[in-house]
């Protein structure tokens, strides 16, 4: 294969679309379809990500050596036809829906490809790189790793729920894997619908939750629910799960077990919710860690490469970090099946064309930080800016980061923007809202007044690299928001025990430590460690901070508000700074203040807009 080979990978149809281009096995852009569509979660062919892609690229779609879908929709079509068959009449639901996604949609990839950009590559057709080999090359190909154990679990990908793969050079082994209907994934989600949140979106609404519940239905799960052995691999008992025959992921029977119907969304939510979510989260950390450990019986690898829904667990991820099973963790930042883009491009460059892998150096990763969606010129902000009448003021980097740091200490809240989206789930200093982590009444107002989102509701803290162990028990890299660790003894405060209630609020409100807006309940807090090397703009607004109070950790948390994907462009940003109680919009070195905006008037109610999540 000659130089120059520009592969672009595709996710799409079931949900979070994404695009992802790597030239010569050099990640050039990534980014998810709903950024442009303003559609959260978008499942639809990702039209908008791959031209952003190909632009970044700087190619015309006839220059491209490959196209690569992420999945393999005959596979799918084959399980979910056995699915039926099994389930009988009572799958008809499923059975209707399939078929007009699968037959009407997936088994036409090469169509939609080539009416999306004319063509499918220089070899005319589209490449099936098989659901979990795409998670596992997003994990492993970007790893600074030169042979590791590859976990990958998620709620299904064609057959597959879990897999153990063992990565070395530009080789990925297959070794074990567990199969559709078991699904540990699927089983977490059973348990979101339950307590009353959004499937495949919900997720770490219930992993954050969890902390205020106490686990004690873990015994009903292992009895009923989830047969798990030593090494990690496990069988759901099905007459508790809907997911077979209808699109709900429980039954009656499952409503039985714990006591009555799912939580309805958006009532209160109850001491039950919070027991039912500390439940699943500690069975669900206890099999992932058998499962680690089976990973490191079977491969004998010190490193370890993790990715797929269920690897965005970040409590989960530091439970495991903490039982020292290998020397090395390093987790896909994408890892849900946005992520599986990146991961076949990788896997026709390297298991398709048999390409050499470029050697890691087992420090960093390849991701670049995960910074690979659309960023703005200073011509195209102030075009923006100007052409709209908005009123602001330009700074250099310097002077822009003092007077920034000022406002923090004043406990206002800004819109960040800067430099290039970030690829994957997490805000991570480049379209971001940030603000004081001393600051008492930040949590509250961030999740009332800004993201219109339950009060329970964690922010995590960004930190300088070279501070974190001063603020929590961790001494490692965190750059994608991907760990949970404990803060500080020395920075945390004693708080009022409070009895079992259905009341959240008085145990919300307490102050744990120094840094009350980013401990958790539980005295925890998921860390981004911020580097230089990837992200100055961020690195040296925090450093400015630090150089004025002594602290080197500010709130992050992701520029949307709730049911709204992360802001994209200039526009979406101001309507966002606009729509909230944020304070101060940042556009690279261009600063606005709220105050100082012309009147804001919309035509309908952008609340209406998005489906809340």
């Amino acid at each position: 294969m000659n130089s120059d080979q520009y592969i672009l990978g595709i996710s799409a149809y079931y949900h979070d679309s994404a695009a992802a281009i790597i030239k010569d096995g050099v990640i050039i852009a990534a980014a998810q379809e709903e950024r442009f569509t303003r559609v959260k979660h978008d499942p639809r062919f990702p039209v908008n990500a791959i031209n952003y892609c190909l632009e970044e690229a700087f190619i015309e779609p006839g220059d491209l050596s490959a196209v690569v879908f992420y999945d393999h929709p005959v596979l799918t079509y084959d399980r979910v036809m056995k699915n039926c068959a099994y389930a009988g009449a009572d799958s008809f639901e499923t059975f209707s829906t399939a078929t007009k996604s699968i037959l009407g949609i997936k088994l036409w990839v090469d169509k939609h490809v080539k009416q999306a950009i004319g063509t499918a590559g220089q070899l005319g057709k589209v490449i099936f790189a098989g659901h979990h080999m795409s998670h596992a090359a997003s994990s492993f190909y970007t790893s600074p790793f030169e042979e590791a154990a590859i976990v990958s679990v998620d709620g299904v990908g064609e057959w597959s729920t879990t897999t153990i793969a063992h990565g070395k050079g530009r080789d990925i082994q297959l070794l074990q894997e567990i199969n559709y209907p078991n699904s540990l994934g699927l089983l977490y989600s059973a348990f979101t619908y339950y307590c009353g949140f959004k499937v495949n979106s919900g997720e770490y609404k219930l992993m954050g939750l969890a902390p205020y519940g106490k686990p004690v239905y873990v015994k009903e799960i292992y009895d009923h629910l989830i047969d798990v052995k030593e090494d990690g691999s496990y069988r759901l008992n099905m007459d508790y799960f809907g997911f077979l025959s209808t699109h709900k992921t429980t039954n009656d029977k499952f409503h039985q077990l714990f006591g009555g119907e799912p939580r309805q969304p958006e009532s209160a939510i109850t001491k039950k919710e919070m027991d039912l979510a500390a439940s699943i989260q500690q069975v669900t950390e206890e099999i992932f860690i058998k499962i680690a450990r089976h990973a490191k019986k079977i491969t004998g690898s010190n490193n370890l490469c993790l990715s797929g829904g269920v690897a965005l667990n970040c409590v989960a991820n530091g439970k495991l970090l903490k039982e020292n099973i290998f020397e090395h963790i390093w987790i896909q930042p994408a890892s849900g099946d946005a992520g599986g883009a990146l991961g076949a491009c990788y896997v026709a460059r390297h298991l398709y064309y048999k390409e050499p892998r470029i050697a890691p150096n087992g420090k960093t990763d390849t991701q670049k930080g995960s910074y690979l969606g659309p960023g703005f010129t200073d011509h195209e902000i102030v075009a923006f800016l100007d052409r709209n009448k908005y009123v602001y003021t330009k700074y250099s980097e310097e002077e822009k980061n003092e007077l920034l740091a000022k406002e923090i200490d004043k406990g206002k809240i800004l819109g960040f923007f800067a430099g290039r989206m970030e690829f994957g789930p997490r805000s991570l200093g480049a379209r971001s809202i940030i603000g004081d982590a001393r600051n008492s009444t930040m949590q509250s107002k961030m999740n009332l007044k800004i993201k219109f989102r339950e009060s329970f509701r964690p922010f995590a803290p960004a930190v300088l690299r070279e501070d974190v162990n001063k603020y929590f028990d961790l001494d490692t890299d965190s750059p994608y928001m991907l760990i949970v660790a404990p803060v500080k003894e020395e920075i945390r405060k004693p708080v009022e025990a409070h009895a079992d209630s259905d009341d959240m609020i008085p145990v919300i409100n307490q102050i744990r430590s120094a840094l009350p807006a980013i401990t958790h309940v539980d005295y925890s807090a998921r860390i981004q460690t911020v580097h230089q090397e990837t992200n100055p703009k961020f690195y040296n607004l925090i450093h400015a901070f630090r150089k004025l109070t002594g602290c080197s950790v500010l709130v992050n948390t992701s520029f949307n508000v709730r049911g709204e994907p992360i802001v994209c462009s200039p526009k979406d940003a101001y309507l966002c700074f606009m729509r909230t109680d944020i304070d101060i919009l940042v556009l690279e070195n261009y600063v606005l203040l709220k105050e100082a905006q012309p009147k804001f008037e919309e035509s309908e109610n952008w609340q209406k807009k998005y489906e809340l999540d």
